[in-house]
């Protein structure tokens, strides 16, 4: 998720809870043991097939790269990846993108979605397509996030995070129902395949959930973790507290994992690293594309940044993160020149005012309005060709709100 600071409440509000936070370090804490593996005794949980892969797990990664391919060289039809960034508030400005794109009569159906952070959030209903656009615009642009950040949930005196990811928790909670589970079963049943990244901050290293997986499994122990990988995924580390997802350690006990936001790890998942990593071509059949729907901007921006610790702090995240996703853009445009694929790239034109921050409901119903108007008008989308470009187009006039149908 992008800290990036933009004038106004929300970058106020962030620099005074960081210096409150200084104050603070150490009051709310997880109690965990120094050393070794937590036991959950006190937990049941019925044996099922793992739906992570960790990132050192050589047999289950390069099985997942071979299930990609597959569906990119092999599959007949929907040979397409669609990566979801993270960038909290700014994800109402792709959610607005993905219910523009259905209008457009233009939005393809994927073999494999992935979603980082925010782009977690929305992966569910941007993998289950166009019938869930209305979730969609719900959760992003019609007052959900009200409260989410807030004097009323600083719990930096209570949990490791300077805010309470209740409200988060009961957003995700009203979403993930078991009919969500079991669609999403139906599709991965198909061989379609949806992926979300957290980060294993125990093991530091990236874990990528077989959403698929989870959801044909039934039942509320697959609710709940469901829910628990979403919240994950979400919760940026220092502003909301981590997310405790039971585990199986290599002795076979329960334990406790810590995770949180998958964007500490990567921007987003597009290809597979086992294929990237490939150096010799193979041609992908005439229409396979990759999708890269980045909530924020990927441009470099000049400001003076100011001598304060939070505004030196979230400077410095902020050219990080961007950093990042342009390296991580270049390497699947590699790819992608290499093996004949083409690589599309949508995000919040630079000159539009944006913070990841600002979960106020008008901010971010005005910027999923953007992102509608600019995929419905065919404005959203761009074709890498050459290298990655600093700055995308500029700001595209939202057009009017769509139509109610009688």
């Amino acid at each position: 998720m992008d800290f990036r600071p933009m004038p106004g409440k929300p970058a106020r509000l962030l620099a005074a809870l960081l210096a409150a936070s200084l104050w603070l370090a150490g009051c709310g804490t997880i109690d965990r043991p120094d050393q070794g593996v937590l036991r959950l005794t006190n937990q049941t949980w019925r044996p099922t097939e793992d739906p992570r892969i960790r990132a050192g797990d050589i047999v289950r990664i390069e099985a997942l790269a071979e299930q990609v391919g597959d569906r990119l060289w092999v599959a007949s039809e929907g040979r397409s990846i669609l990566a979801l960034s993270g960038g909290g508030a700014n994800g109402a400005y792709g959610a607005g993108v993905l219910v523009g794109w259905t209008e457009s009569g233009t939005r393809p159906e994927f073999s494999v979605v992935t979603g980082v952070s925010t782009g977690a959030l929305a992966a569910p209903f941007a993998f289950l397509g166009p019938e869930w656009d209305d979730e969609l615009r719900s959760a992003y642009a019609e007052g959900r996030t009200g409260g989410l950040l807030g004097w009323r949930s600083f719990a930096a005196l209570a949990a490791p995070g300077l805010f309470d990811s209740g409200v988060l928790e009961d957003l995700v909670a009203d979403y993930v129902t078991p009919e969500l589970l079991r669609e999403i079963a139906i599709e991965h049943e198909k061989g379609r395949r949806l992926l979300i990244v957290t980060t294993n901050l125990d093991a530091q290293e990236t874990v990528i959930w077989d959403m698929g997986v989870l959801a044909s499994q039934g039942g509320d122990q697959a609710v709940e973790l469901f829910r628990k990988v979403l919240l994950a995924s979400a919760s940026i580390p220092g502003v909301f507290p981590p997310v405790m997802i039971p585990g199986v350690d290599e002795q076979g006990r329960l334990v406790e994992e810590m995770h949180v936001d998958g964007g500490v790890v990567t921007p987003f998942l597009g290809i597979p690293e086992s294929l990237l990593t490939v150096t010799t071509p193979t041609q992908a059949p005439e229409g396979t594309a990759l999708y890269v729907l980045i909530n924020g901007q990927t441009g470099r921006t000049q400001a003076i940044t100011r001598g304060t610790l939070s505004a030196i702090l979230a400077r410095a995240y902020d050219t990080m993160s961007k950093a990042s996703l342009r390296t991580s853009l270049t390497v699947n445009l590699a790819f992608a020149q290499r093996n004949g694929l083409s690589l599309h790239v949508a995000a919040i034109p630079d000159g539009v005012e944006a913070s990841s921050l600002d979960f106020n409901p008008a901010s971010m119903a005005g910027l999923f309005e953007r992102g509608r108007a600019a995929a419905a008008s065919g404005l959203a989308w761009s074709e890498l060709e050459g290298s990655v470009p600093d700055p995308v187009p500029g700001p595209v006039e939202p057009g009017p709100p769509p139509a109610v149908p009688d």
